[in-house]
């Protein structure tokens, strides 16, 4: 069972922010309400663009670190894929 999940957000400005969580929809709301992380303060309403599952919290964690590295142009790839 996939318990632990990488998520991407389309923030207000058009900036994207990608997390981790085991909650999809309580992460997202406490983004929307301002209660997620620094970088989402303020950049409300946050949309969901992406979500991957994984069986583990480590490999979830090295995806999330992956994602982070890449450039605004191949996160934009990802989320259209």
């Amino acid at each position: 069972m996939s318990d632990h999940y990488v998520y991407v957000l389309r923030c207000a400005d058009n900036t994207l922010y990608t997390g981790y969580t085991t909650d999809v929809e309580r992460r997202v709301a406490e983004h929307d309400a301002g209660e997620g992380a620094k970088y989402t303060r303020g950049r409300t309403p946050v949309e969901l663009v992406h979500v991957e599952s994984f069986g583990s919290k480590s490999a979830a964690m090295s995806r999330e670190y992956e994602i982070k590295q890449w450039s605004r142009t191949e996160k934009r790839r990802l989320i259209e894929e």
